[in-house]
């Protein structure tokens, strides 16, 4: 026994019990203990352990999420290199960034599976870790073996196995902040064939920001609440069945975006200087999830090789409430509701371990269905500065006409969207259809050469895409013409009166197949350490930008609004006499008009539609264990070159968020992890990682006040969200009570992790510097007893978690303060 983990073996030909179900004791225990020598976890496609596949990776045990603090996949970032996972927003946002990729919104960079089952919408990886035996971070593509969305890397998760936990944990904690949790777990073998597990948790958040325009309540609360049970059934020596299922309901508060910056332009928001530097919104957000999985294991274990089936469901129903503008003023909000339904399957057949030719070869294929309603509604600031922004840009055009030899009449063009408020509707289904065939082998002893292997694999992935959009406004807008001659004024065109009803609806349908290969050498000097090499192709999937319709809605209803405006003012410019105005200035203001009518076809899918994002990376890197087991050292440089890569922004007008091809980068990097085994109480460890990726082929388009095409260069700037440093230190020093003390033992353990300089933004003109923060726990140990005192953030360190910027105004959430908390565990 090791700090309370026992063994599940990978490589046993049967599933009985004496096998499978062991525990282990070093004899050496002045040495760094291999999580995977411990707890090794059968997976459906590879046979060897991790530090012997040619894979830079990182691995945590309970002990090893308990003591750094890890409660949910967001706070893995820091402990492993090159990884970075801002913590903001909600559950719904899990940027996942590595070396040099990643993704704001839709389609994430780096996959996730749980008890090898795909989590394939990334709003449901944020999910409590309350029931994890293990967690693998494995970096660099992993397409050819888990296909899309696997480019950055993968993150595998397994629960506890009943057949090796037994009896019943019960867990206690609260923390400043208002915070407070609970969970029960049970784990019961019923006979050498069958055991379950049940558990429940509980988790309240009291909120760490305050809303200053709402009476100081704080706006990141939240609760949650839900339960896992699993059953494992071995009918035979050579079967096992392996079911699983989970729900979670979560229901957050948010968003703690303080405002940061005001454009000196922005003159309709001057009044909101007093508010830099706070969170100050009127509207209430929030998020809520219903979030429900379920997958079935099967293996059947033949004579020379081992079959697999995974069958996973996954059903999620959430809704986000934003206040868009995230000011004090009432201008818009926008809600995204979502209602997702997930099939997939997996039928894998592999070599069994230790044999000289290693293969692995499967299909796999998943159908999501995606329904969405994302519903845009302007309030009266809103409504008003829609107005004030068509009659600024209107007026900025409209001419001066002589009326004598000494006077001259300007002319005022007025028009307004009428009511208080404007709702713009949307309703979108989004399916996606995925299957793919896939083989990697891997060749041992090469050319006779002992520990020379070399592997080779190649993955088709074909990926259908669908989009069946409804969207859409009614509205009216009232007209009117004056002009001004100092004290008189002249009425060229009364009110009056326009309905507009502008509306999408339609269906799209894309498709494409992708290639992903991958080639690796490897040399093992012995079975703890190996140099290897690898090129391998990932990709992250296309989509559709639903909240661009907002977009293409607005521009659509201010070329509608002109083309009743000019069709008003030519008619009445027909009318009027020769003598009040000259036919050059007529056709002068005609042509105006006529040129601001203008209304381009929007091609919707064009619009929309944004392509695959592909990279292939280099690598070369090393496993080594040194002075006889104390050091474990995993090395790794790489070279990655992305495609199309895929940029986060806001639409031009600010309404919604939306995924473009940015064109290409590259990154480069390296990353270096330490584990020491001092004695046999004292241990260290720590990581870094580097990453320098830079935009090479990005020109971005766009149109200024006066309508004319401008281009932005981005080349040669930093990728946003990629830290260049990552880095985390820690330690450990277990002080051992004598026989028939009051405590077996006391654990210390402490670990400084960072990142930094982050750049925010393409043009790089907002980033977060390098900043760090101390952590540290107490573990006071009896039995199967632990009461845990813990500290994050023990210096209070100031750092901003995410930055954007919308309409000219920047916004930030700040990292969470300082925070003290204790835990209870037992078990029974």
């Amino acid at each position: 026994m090791v700090a309370g983990i026992t063994v599940v073996s990978a490589a046993t030909p049967a599933y009985s019990l004496t096998r499978e179900e062991t525990t282990v004791a070093p004899k050496d225990t002045t040495r760094v203990i291999d999580i995977e020598e411990v707890v090794v976890i059968a997976t459906p496609k590879e046979n060897n352990r991790l530090r012997q596949q040619p894979v830079s990776a990182t691995s945590f045990s309970q002990s090893d999420m308990r003591n750094n603090s890890v409660t949910s996949v967001k706070s893995l970032s820091g402990l492993v290199p090159n990884l970075f996972i801002p913590d903001y927003g909600s559950k719904l946002t899990t940027s996942v960034y590595v070396r040099g990729i990643g993704s704001r919104i839709n389609t994430p960079a780096v996959g996730l599976y749980v008890d090898n089952i795909p989590y394939i919408d990334k709003s449901a990886f944020d999910f409590n870790y309350s029931d994890i035996e293990r967690i693998d971070v494995l970096r660099g593509p992993q397409g050819t073996l888990y296909g899309r969305n696997t480019m950055g890397g993968l993150i595998r998760v397994f629960t506890k196995s009943p057949f090796t936990y037994q009896g019943t944990d019960i867990s206690l904690g609260a923390a400043t902040y208002n915070n407070y949790k609970a969970s029960v777990n049970h784990y019961h073998r019923i006979s050498e064939k069958f055991a379950f597990s049940a558990g429940a948790f509980y988790e309240h958040e009291g909120g760490f920001f305050e809303n200053v325009a709402r009476n100081n309540e704080k706006i990141d609360k939240g609760d949650e609440v839900g339960g896992r049970m699993r059953a494992i059934w071995l009918p035979n020596e050579n079967l096992k069945l392996d079911f699983t299922v989970n729900y979670e309901y979560s229901d957050q508060g948010g968003y703690p975006y303080q405002l940061t910056s005001l454009s000196e332009n922005d003159i309709y928001y001057q009044d909101l200087k007093d508010d830099l530097g706070k969170v100050a919104y009127n509207n209430e957000c929030g998020y809520m999830r219903h979030l429900l999985n379920g997958g079935l294991n099967l293996e059947h274990q033949a004579d020379n090789f081992i079959l697999s089936s995974v069958t996973g469901f996954q059903y999620l129903k959430d809704e986000m409430n934003l206040d868009q503008d995230f000011t004090r003023k009432n201008v818009y909000t926008m809600a995204q509701r979502q209602n997702s339904k997930t099939l997939s399957e997996e039928i894998v057949m592999k070599s069994k371990p230790g044999r000289r030719w290693q293969w692995t070869t499967g299909v796999s294929g998943f159908y999501q269905w995606l329904d969405t309603e994302g519903p845009v509604t302007f309030h009266e600031d809103g409504v008003n500065w829609l107005n004030n922004t068509i009659n600024s840009n209107a007026n900025k055009y409209m001419p001066e006409i002589p009326m004598g030899p000494t006077t001259s009449m300007k002319m005022i063009f007025s028009d307004v969207i009428n009511g208080n408020t404007l709702n713009i509707p949307g309703l979108f289904k989004t399916p996606v259809f995925n299957t793919s065939v896939f083989h990697q082998s891997t060749f041992n002893d090469l050319f006779g050469a002992e520990g020379l292997s070399f592997t080779v694999g190649l993955r088709m992935d074909y990926e259908n895409l669908k989009m069946n959009y409804n969207s859409g406004v009614n509205y009216t807008h009232t007209y009117s013409l004056s002009g001004d001659m100092g004290s008189r004024k002249i009425t060229m065109i009364p009110d009056t009166e326009f309905s507009q009803d502008v509306k999408y609806e339609g269906n799209l349908s894309h498709d494409y197949i992708q290639l992903l290969p991958k080639f690796a050498i490897q040399y093992d000097f012995n079975k703890n350490n190996n140099i290897y090499a690898t090129v391998s192709k990932g990709y992250r999937s296309g989509g559709y930008n639903i909240q661009m319709f907002s977009d293409i809605l607005q521009n659509d209803m201010k070329s509608n609004n002109m083309s009743d405006v000019a069709q008003k003012t030519i008619e009445t410019l027909d009318k009027m006499p020769s003598g009040m105005i000259n036919e050059e200035m007529k056709q002068k203001i005609i042509g105006m008009m006529n040129g601001m009518a203008q209304k381009a076809d929007t091609d919707v899918k064009n619009a929309t539609l944004y392509k695959p994002e592909y990279s292939w990376n280099y690598e070369i890197g090393s496993h080594l264990t040194m002075l006889d087991g104390r050091l474990q050292a995993d090395l790794a440089a790489f070279y990655m070159d992305t495609h199309d890569q895929q940029i986060s922004r806001f639409a031009a007008s600010g309404l919604g968020r939306i995924t473009i091809n940015a064109g290409k980068s590259r990154s480069i990097g390296g990353e270096l992890a330490l584990k020491a085994q001092i004695t046999d109480n004292f241990s260290l460890n720590g990581n870094y990682g580097y990453t320098n990726s830079k935009f090479t082929e990005y020109i971005s388009n766009y149109k200024d006040a006066q309508g004319k095409l401008q281009e932005i260069n981005y080349n040669g700037n930093y990728v946003p969200f990629v830290p260049e440093h990552t880095f985390n230190i820690g330690g450990q020093y277990i002080f051992r009570m004598k026989s028939g003390a009051w405590l077996d033992n006391i654990m210390l353990n402490a670990n400084y992790k960072g990142a930094g300089r982050i750049y925010w933004t393409e043009q790089n003109n907002a980033y977060q510097n390098l900043y760090g923060t101390l952590n540290g726990r107490i573990s006071l140990n009896k039995g199967n007893g632990q009461i845990g005192i813990w500290i994050n953030n023990a210096l209070n360190t100031d750092y901003q978690a995410f930055y954007f910027e919308s309409m000219n105004r920047g916004f930030a959430q700040m990292g969470r303060p300082m925070q003290i908390g204790i835990d209870l565990r037992c078990r029974f």
